[in-house]
């Protein structure tokens, strides 16, 4: 995609008109026939402002809202003045769930099939082109088009070519509606203190490369603020997009899209030590206070049962003897073993608390205080945020929504060998104090935090990012409406990222769009590529199909917002929730999911944890599921990989 939006011609999209002040009628005349007061004027309300937050990586429990013993007191405030919704849900990985915000629909229909261009034979085939595609309506361009400011600050991760690009441009923000931005191209920084390569491609500022923490740009030698950290910075470059347009009386839309707490796990004093000693206790201790708190909380019903981890391996389980060769017949979604598909790869290792020596413990436990450090130094940017809105007098009139992008990240350290010798060499002098700070380097160790701390960030859920089970694709949701005061009680319904496109546009009073396509007959296939495709700037573009959850935020829906079956897929992972809510079949690949390849069933009613598979008692149940998946995958395009496997 070449061609920059900013030339294309527009077509308005209608706005549902903003409220307006009644004229005040004339005051009677009175006896001796004198004028009334003079008539008020009509003066048009602003429409709201929306101030869209979204943490990278951060795991459902964390929020000491949600559960976590994380320092978290600005989003605790956000709360107590909006509410929560704990069934909210993302795509398995950063790049799929962006794509789906911006657009609002299906990421395989927008070119995010998976996360960037895909490695194996999916390669090159429509929706897999590993960026925004032309196919893909913009939230960012309607609300500029219906009259809003456009910002974003922070990790954009769905295309990185900018207009003159030999590779392709028009895929940065600047070219999607966003009027000022700076943007991470990439799904993750080298080093959160910027000290980025010379000529390094991986910051644009409104569609040009520039180079943060260097002399000349911002946050570098002479600009400021004078240290460049990714989270004070983007808060910061943020605000001063907002000032920028202050007073003109436009409403703004303002994405703060940061890269924390997604490795490497860096943060500035104080937040690199305000957690010393708090996870000495290790990772069964920190699961269940959390635990207790979301019972306590609510957020959780105290009958919850929840996944109390993955079994240990001190030792990685073999791959078949077929793996990685030309005669491998992978296990698939669509391949069990009953069809002679038996292949897959080796397993990780993933070590109990009890099994850690001294040293893995006292490493380990490094890891997680430097992680809340990062959340708690995303909290205090919030707040920075949140009251420069009351400062400049628009708190009052903002729609605010935080979340997190998909679940807490468990990339396993040592990519799934044994941590032992990395954890022992991060606990020994000089390392050790070292870990977390600004090496000054241009790539910072990529520290992590592994396996068992990203399954106590997604407490009490299954699974983590890259995976359908809960814990990958629930995420923490708080919203405040504007001149909320109080919080509402929390909402349970299950809710999609794709809604919070929807809900922006409803906020904003702005119809999308809707005028179909005309019929595109391909004359080798007969199919109609502008299928289900609306108008949109001169292109056929797909619709926004998430659904706007204001009804249910105003208390006025007077049923859940999604009544049909909902499905996803990524890298092979695939599940599909029931029309009713009740259901979830799940499919992971072995050795973590089941060795003969079948689909798990979960009575979400009961057992949100995906604790229980209850498949092989409903078969029907789990076999009209599957046979719905299928139909879903038709629908958007997708296509399950010969070899199913994760991002990692």
């Amino acid at each position: 995609m070449t061609t920059q939006r900013s030339q294309r011609p527009s077509l308005r999209l209608g706005i549902i008109g903003a409220a307006v002040a009644s004229l005040v009628a004339l005051a009677s005349c009175g006896e001796d026939n004198l004028p009334g007061p003079a008539p008020a004027p009509v003066v048009a309300q602003k429409r709201p402002n929306i101030l869209y937050i979204m943490a990278d990586d951060l795991g459902y429990s964390d929020l000491h809202a949600f559960g976590g013993e994380i320092n978290t007191p600005n989003l605790d405030a956000l709360v107590q003045s909006g509410r929560i919704l704990t069934n909210h849900h993302t795509g398995t990985v950063c790049a799929i769930t962006r794509s789906m915000l911006i657009s609002g629909t299906d990421h395989h229909l927008v070119g995010e099939g998976t996360m960037g261009v895909p490695t194996d034979e999916r390669k090159g085939l429509p929706g897999y082109e590993g960026y925004l595609n032309d196919r893909a309506l913009s939230v960012a361009q309607l609300l500029k088009d219906a009259g809003y400011h456009t910002y974003m600050a922070g990790k954009w991760h769905i295309g990185s070519g900018i207009v003159g690009s030999p590779t392709g441009g028009g895929q940065t923000p600047d070219q999607w509606g966003f009027e000022h931005s700076y943007a991470l191209l990439g799904g993750a920084a080298t080093n959160h203190f910027a000290h980025e390569l010379a000529g390094s491609k991986n910051y644009t500022e409104d569609g040009q490369y520039v180079q943060p923490g260097q002399p000349g740009q911002p946050g570098g030698v002479g600009g400021s603020p004078a240290v460049f950290y990714s989270t004070d910075f983007y808060t910061q470059r943020l605000i001063s997009y907002i000032d920028s347009n202050k007073g003109d009386g436009k409403p703004f839309f303002a994405y703060a899209a940061y890269t924390s707490p997604h490795w490497p796990l860096q943060v500035p004093e104080p937040y690199l030590h305000n957690y010393v000693g708090k996870y000495d206790a290790g990772y069964d201790v920190i699961r269940n206070a959390r635990i207790a708190r979301q019972k306590a909380l609510g957020i959780i019903p105290n009958d919850f049962v929840p996944y109390g981890g993955a079994p240990e391996t001190l030792a990685a389980s073999p791959a078949t003897a077929n793996n990685g060769t030309v005669n491998a017949k992978y296990v698939s979604a669509v391949h069990s073993a009953a069809q002679g598909y038996t292949d897959y790869g080796p397993g990780t290792v993933n070590k109990t608390w009890a099994s850690l020596s001294p040293a893995e413990k006292k490493a380990q436990a490094r890891y997680m205080e430097i992680y809340a450090g990062m959340v708690e130094n995303l909290d205090h940017n919030v707040g920075l945020l949140i009251q420069h809105l009351k400062d400049i007098g628009e708190y009052d009139n903002t729609f605010i929504m935080f979340q997190s992008d998909n679940g807490a990240e468990g990339w396993p350290i040592d990519s799934g060998a044994d941590p032992t010798a990395t954890d022992t060499a991060n606990a020994a002098e000089p390392v050790y104090s070292a870990l977390g700070t600004d090496n000054g380097k241009q790539n910072a160790q990529r520290l992590q935090y592994g396996l068992r701390w990203a399954e106590v960030s997604a407490t009490p859920f299954r699974l983590t990012k890259g995976y359908s089970g809960e814990g990958g694709v629930s995420t923490p949701l708080i919203v405040h409406l504007p001149g909320q005061t109080t919080q509402k009680p929390t909402l349970r319904d299950f809710t999609h990222v794709t809604d919070n496109t929807a809900t922006f546009l409803a906020v904003a009073q702005v119809s999308p769009p809707t005028q179909a396509a005309p019929p595109l007959i391909n004359t080798l296939t007969g199919v109609d590529q502008n299928k289900g495709k609306v108008v949109y700037n001169n292109r056929y573009v797909y619709p926004v199909t998430g659904q706007s959850l204001l009804p249910l935020l105003n208390d006025q829906a007077a049923s859940t917002v999604h009544t049909a079956s909902f499905g996803d897929e990524a890298y092979g992972r695939g599940y599909l929730r029931s029309a009713d809510g009740r259901w979830k079949a799940l499919w992971t690949e072995p050795p973590l999911g089941p060795v003969d390849g079948h689909w798990q069933l979960f009575d979400m009613s009961a057992d949100r944890g995906e604790t229980q598979d209850v498949s092989t008692q409903n078969p029907s149940v789990i076999d009209g599921l599957v046979q719905q998946w299928n139909s879903y995958m038709s629908s958007v395009g997708g296509v399950e990989p010969l070899r199913p496997r994760g991002y990692y």
